[in-house]
């Protein structure tokens, strides 16, 4: 058998690659992709609202009453767990990558609270009659591998036969039930800093529609919020959320509603990943982005910020950064919060 046959027919657990050597595209298995791929945030809001108590227990420390990152329970004076759980439909054709993202958002849920992660259970979903389940290993491999650059043990999991693949992790972690990041701590005055680039979700689009990669993203996707979270929590920073689904405008309504106050934000201030203009003008934009644009725009006063300027605000995105209320090294910073006006959002 020629040599050049015999390598296309060996059998392989290359990312990206089936056992049979063919090339796979993991987003042309889903309808959605990423933290685009949620429940629009009102309709998720008015499925959750019963489970609200009427009275919070004490030891809850962060419930389910402002959509935080994560629940919070306190076990001692200095001790609190916190758990949450995360998993979505493939951003990206990369199998190994496409873990690692996912490994990197789930954990975030626990940074943005000012936790540190302990322990990570897989969440799989996986059609097997589809895909090769040596794919299935390189999600969880890549997975593991982002859960060791956090210190953080994965010991098992769950998976189900799934028509779409689905990956994410149920994450435990510790915080100091003295020193958390609430979204509803936010107070007039203090200044509003995002510490990665908006734009995952227009590029995620563009690589589905097209294939093309933007290795940009895939580094701000799969950088972890461990660094920014230490960073807020040193320098005083008592309210924070991290940037996912439901945009930078979706989340900061809700830090802002849950604050009692206006988030004010100049729309030019906000870093963008290279290309995500370009691939908002060629038309690759979530449906989650006009979503989330449409659940704030009661809410808001934009003023004469353009609509494709709106549109990346709102792109919904994928383990992005943390929103803090707040200063921290290396930040940008792009707008600041005033006592409560008409608008809950102010775009200038």
């Amino acid at each position: 058998m020629p040599a050049a046959r015999a390598a296309r027919l060996q059998f392989t657990t290359v990312s990206g690659m089936t056992t049979t050597g063919t090339s796979v595209r993991l987003t042309q298995y889903a309808r959605g992709g990423g933290c685009a791929c949620k429940i629009p945030p009102g309709e998720l809001e008015e499925a959750v609202a019963r489970l609200i108590p009427g009275r919070q227990p004490a030891d809850l420390l962060i419930g389910v009453e402002h959509g935080d990152d994560a629940a919070v329970v306190q076990i001692s004076p200095t001790r609190a767990i916190v758990a949450t759980a995360d998993f979505f439909t493939p951003v990206v054709d990369d199998a190994y990558t496409f873990g690692r993202i996912a490994a990197a958002n789930a954990l975030s849920d626990v940074y943005a609270v000012g936790g540190e992660p302990l322990v990570a259970l897989n969440l799989l979903g996986w059609p097997r009659d589809t895909l090769s389940l040596d794919l299935a290993a390189e999600v969880l491999r890549g997975g593991l591998q982002i859960a060791r650059e956090a210190g953080c043990h994965v010991a098992g999991g769950h998976s189900i036969d799934d028509p779409e693949p689905k990956y994410g992790m149920a994450v435990t972690g510790l915080a100091d039930p003295a020193a958390l990041l609430r979204i509803d701590a936010g107070a007039p005055g203090l200044p509003l800093s995002v510490t990665k680039p908006l734009g995952t979700g227009v590029l995620n689009s563009m690589h589905k529609a097209t294939g093309t990669v933007s290795q940009q993203a895939i580094e701000v996707m799969t950088t972890l919020n461990a660094r920014a979270s230490r960073q807020a929590l040193d320098a005083g920073a008592r309210c924070a959320t991290d940037i996912t689904g439901f945009g930078l405008l979706g989340h900061l309504f809700k830090l802002a509603r849950a604050s009692g106050v206006t988030a004010v934000i100049d729309h030019a201030a906000v870093p963008l990943i290279e290309g995500a203009r370009q691939a908002l003008r060629a038309g690759h934009v979530p449906g989650g982005s006009r979503r989330n644009l449409d659940w704030v725009s009661p809410h808001a006063d934009f003023g004469a910020a353009p609509q494709e300027d709106l549109l990346l605000l709102a792109d919904a995105q994928t383990s992005g950064g943390l929103l803090v209320a707040g200063e921290i090294p290396g930040a940008t910073v792009i707008g600041e919060l005033i006592p409560r006006g008409e608008a809950v959002l102010i775009v200038r």
